[in-house]
């Protein structure tokens, strides 16, 4: 149904498309998808000590307002991050600032954080209870005095709602948030998240979201700075404000953070070097060009523990969980496995 009605989507504005994708969720004009693979042992695996059906998730950019991640579930996403979340309500920064490359299957945006704040995000969530496991990814408020205070703010606002919190460190949008990954800055925060935790003995997991444009030697420190302030999992990447020579399609000079299928080898890349590094002490959610299972095939052999895309479902449609799972089947059988868990870090 989606590939018929793909050039009428496509000949909507992007923002305008994705608000009528979640309205159609939300009143649940996208049928079931019927997937044979469902409870398939090959995928099921545990991420924060809680059993998911399949590590393939939705990334935070898509349900920014925590409007549809029950229908989420229901399209078949092992879990579902919502947010940017920022402790008071944005616009974000002046539209256009959504701009689709057909040609390049890939998103360039620069949204800048647009969403409700936190108050009105929260007193959903507690009224519409979560089927599946959700994580919450916040930043801090553009015009903020008090960065580390936005961050403190929305840890004490989600703790008790969310699976796990992510720290949004890496969105080039927010001017000079990426400044973040410099190691003492970071090591700032993460320890004055712990702090806070502990005031709040709240045991919710830490996720910390990197930036696709960080150098080798950004990525010994950074890994230094999340191995010593007990980080669980990181997120391997976000959008990239680079990677433009390769491009096609003629607004590949926007200005914002390219998504999508252009930044597919540079994620797999950079999460290969952050495996080779932290051996499974901190695991990894692998997020870049996921539109297919060989893609996500490639980011297990990386190193990835999970995955997550956005792109690839405003290219390939709703069911793209179905479609990965299917392809990434015939190769895992081919391999012999029993879970796909069994070639993560395989990458020769």
């Amino acid at each position: 149904m989606f590939s018929n009605l793909r050039s009428l989507i496509f000949k909507l504005d992007p923002e305008t498309a994705h608000n009528l994708a979640i309205k159609s969720l939300k009143f649940n004009f996208v049928p079931n998808i019927s997937d044979e693979n469902k409870d398939d042992p090959l995928f099921k695996t545990i991420m924060f000590n809680k059993d998911i059906e399949n590590p393939i998730g939705i990334a935070a950019g898509f349900d920014k307002n925590a409007e549809v991640y029950n229908s989420l579930y229901k399209l078949g996403f092992g879990f579902v991050e919502v947010g940017t979340i920022t402790p008071l309500k944005q616009y974000g920064n002046p539209k256009p600032r959504v701009f689709r490359l057909v040609e390049d299957e890939a998103l360039i945006n620069r949204l800048g954080f647009n969403n409700l704040g936190a108050k009105n995000v929260v007193n959903r969530i507690k009224s519409n209870k979560p089927i599946g496991l959700l994580g919450i990814n916040i930043g801090p408020n553009k015009d903020t005095e008090n960065r580390l205070g936005d961050y403190i703010e929305c840890l004490k606002t989600f703790h008790e709602v969310a699976d796990y919190i992510t720290i949004n460190i890496s969105s080039p949008n927010t001017e000079d948030l990426r400044n973040f990954h410099e190691q003492t800055k970071l090591n700032e925060l993460l320890e004055i998240i712990n702090k806070e935790k502990k005031i709040l003995n709240s045991k919710i997991p830490i996720v910390v979201k990197i930036s696709p444009d960080i150098d080798d030697l950004e990525i010994n420190k950074v890994s230094e700075v999340l191995l010593s302030n007990n980080i669980e999992v990181i997120i391997i990447s976000n959008s990239s404000d680079s990677t433009r020579y390769s491009l096609i399609d003629i607004q590949k000079h926007q200005k914002g953070g390219l998504s999508g299928k252009p930044i597919e080898e540079k994620s797999t890349k950079l999460i290969n070097k952050f495996y080779r590094i932290l051996r499974g002490r901190i695991k990894i959610i692998g997020v870049g060009g996921v539109n297919s299972g060989k893609g996500a095939y490639d980011k297990f052999l990386a190193g990835a523990n999970f995955v997550q895309l956005y792109t690839g479902m405003v290219f390939r449609g709703p069911n793209i969980v179905y479609m990965i799972k299917k392809e990434l089947k015939e190769l895992l059988l081919k391999d012999g496995v029993k879970n796909f868990t069994e070639i993560i870090g395989k990458k020769r």
